[in-house]
């Protein structure tokens, strides 16, 4: 039935395979997550875009990072929610829907180059509707075709590729030249503060650079299609759930005006009573 040829547009989505006993759990750990990553990214931009006192590239950079958050975990997290207590046989998506989650999905993760890899996707023939993944990538897409998928997957390795490439060439550069300048220099504080900036971001980095990989790399070997999933739920909710706490609470001005704002509620509440 997968390899016949399919005129609709509505696509089977099989997701995670939760056994009963842990469907709530699981249910209610994503709704968490997910409330979590919406309020502590909106908080954080809302507190950037009201205090002028934080209006630099800095703090304008942290604010582009929540809203990025926030659409990407909009993007999947919701829809991974409503299929949980759904059978697997069950659980469909329209194709444009799919479409659409795997744009947003990769508009997250990388580049506008993800918009000629989704391109590409597109225009080829579907003799499939099955979809094994909890969410529509564009390794997903391209799989319910029955044509040659080798310039997708040659294109979809060297964004890979490149993306990663130079995103690690860049963070290996910049803590050479952390390394240097703590090195070169004789100020503790200043390389306590620069350390503990580093081992967050390092950590963080490599949650999202190994959870990548690991997709991009057991998308192509269905004999691990559950590991597969599993690492492609924790780039887009791990991240997003650390960046605000992480960046948000480390940042002093940030931190002051968080502690200033709970003081001020707080003397408000007394005053009412």
């Amino acid at each position: 039935m997968e390899n016949q040829t399919w005129s609709g547009d509505v696509l089977l989505l099989e997701g995670l395979k939760v056994t009963p006993q842990y469907s709530f759990p699981v249910f209610f750990l994503l709704l968490l997550l997910y409330i979590f990553i919406m309020v502590s990214n909106i908080g954080l931009t809302v507190l950037i875009c009201m205090e002028r006192s934080l209006h630099q590239p800095m703090y304008l950079l942290f604010c582009n990072l929540s809203i990025n958050d926030v659409l990407g975990a909009t993007a999947i997290i919701p829809h991974l929610l409503s299929n949980i207590f759904t059978a697997s046989a069950n659980r469909y998506i329209s194709y444009i829907g799919c479409v659409i989650q795997a744009f947003f999905f990769h508009l997250h993760i990388g580049t506008s180059l993800s918009v000629l890899m989704i391109g590409l996707s597109v225009r080829l023939s579907r003799c499939r509707r099955k979809i094994s993944y909890p969410f529509c990538d564009n390794a997903s897409l391209f799989k319910l075709s029955c044509d040659s998928i080798l310039i997708n997957n040659i294109y979809g390795l060297g964004y890979t590729v490149v993306l990663l490439g130079s995103s690690l060439g860049s963070t290996v550069l910049t803590y050479v030249k952390i390394a240097i300048a703590c090195l070169t220099s004789k100020n503790r504080v200043l390389n306590r503060r620069a350390l503990q900036t580093c081992t967050t971001h390092l950590a963080l980095y490599l949650i999202m650079m190994v959870s990548g990989l690991s997709s991009v790399a057991l998308h192509r070997f269905a004999y691990l299609a559950e590991q597969g999933k599993v690492a492609s739920i924790l780039i887009m909710v791990v991240p997003p759930a650390l960046n605000a706490v992480i960046y948000g609470l480390q940042i002093k001005q940030i931190r002051q005006k968080i502690v200033a704002l709970f003081n001020k509620n707080k003397v408000t509440s007394m005053e009412m009573y």
